[in-house]
């Protein structure tokens, strides 16, 4: 394998304050590695190349370009990167300063094409970002399918947070116009490609996730939506898990009826998940306020994207339509 230029490739769509915050982090990382930051301003009104002049010490290249979404930013970027190993970023994440050598040190003894790396939550984050972190990345909730201590044998890396070799950027074109779910796609294609993908435990990133309740229901909803599409493309990645959010929602509505006729024990069962999702926040976070929040997150979560899967699937299933048809909001031209 040559020698590793990284190239950091972080799309920003008027968030000039997340890019000053991110670039600070830059400043903090360990070991002496050569690297380039390069940022795309996707049709940004509130641009941020002001911000980055604050920051000259630091190589970044700057680009202006039409609004076209997250996934084709990406592709823009890492086609004008000088590295030969692109390290993707949102603009919404901070770096701790080890990021950039538990990546190296990794890549240098177990080289795959493309990583992932988790998610956490800082501690200068609000309590409402501690809470949607822990529902989105618990073991409870998620199972350790956004990373974690759980070892994956095939880890679907998040454009959070994930790494691709210029070879594979090449040859797969990069990501495809839907979002979200645009990262999923691309690792089911490299799958098919043969290439090989890892979860990088200790490579992770904090993620700040500028949410409010509505957004984030909005947005679990959305992902719902897109797994039966990528499901419908890519049908060897179908899996009965899949259902379980939905399933969980459904019963959920169904043990309320029931405590109508008397039967209190499928509440119950829902009840205990509860405590043990309270409880396991409570030891996590410290706060019983943060665990309060959490529990709450994890019906939202459940509810958003399980309704939203099941609405997809059954639209995919009852048409003739293609997604792109169906789902015109989810794809950018």
């Amino acid at each position: 394998m040559q020698h590793r230029s990284y190239s950091f490739v972080i799309p920003v769509y008027n968030r000039p304050n997340e890019v000053f915050e991110l670039l600070e982090s830059f400043q903090n990382l360990e070991g002496n590695f050569d690297y380039e930051i390069v940022i795309i301003e996707d049709g940004s009104a509130e641009k941020s190349d002001a911000i980055i002049a604050k920051f000259p010490e630091l190589n970044v290249s700057y680009f202006f370009k039409e609004n076209s979404g997250p996934g084709d930013s990406r592709n823009y970027g890492m086609a004008h990167a000088k590295g030969n190993y692109f390290i993707i970023l949102d603009s919404d994440v901070l770096l701790p300063p080890q990021y950039l050598k538990t990546v190296d040190d990794f890549l240098s003894q177990n080289f795959v094409h493309c990583f992932g790396g988790p998610d956490a939550a800082h501690p200068s984050f609000s309590n409402l970002q501690k809470a949607i972190n822990f529902a989105m990345t618990s073991f409870l909730t998620t199972g350790g399918i956004r990373g974690g201590t759980q070892q994956l044998e095939k880890f679907q890396p998040r454009s959070f947070n994930m790494g691709l070799s210029k070879e594979a950027f090449e040859t797969t074109k990069g990501f495809g116009k839907i979002h979200p779910g645009e990262d999923p796609d691309l690792t089911l294609r490299l799958w098919a490609l043969g290439y090989k993908t890892a979860l990088i435990e200790n490579a992770f990133v904090y993620h700040k996730r500028r949410i409010s309740w509505s957004k984030f229901k909005t947005q679990v909803h959305k992902f719902g939506m897109t797994r039966p599409i990528l499901n419908h493309w890519h049908p060897s990645s179908k899996k009965l898990i899949f259902w379980l959010p939905t399933c969980f929602i459904l019963g959920f509505f169904i043990s309320i009826l029931l405590l109508v006729f008397g039967f209190k024990w499928p509440l119950l069962v829902y009840a205990f998940y509860s405590l043990v999702v309270l409880l396991t926040a409570f030891f996590k976070t410290k706060s019983i306020l943060i665990a309060l929040q959490s529990t709450i997150a994890v019906f939202i979560m459940f509810y958003g994207y399980g309704i939203g899967f099941l609405k997809s699937s059954l639209k995919l299933w009852l048409s003739n339509k293609t997604p792109e048809e169906l789902f015109a909001k989810l794809f950018f031209k």
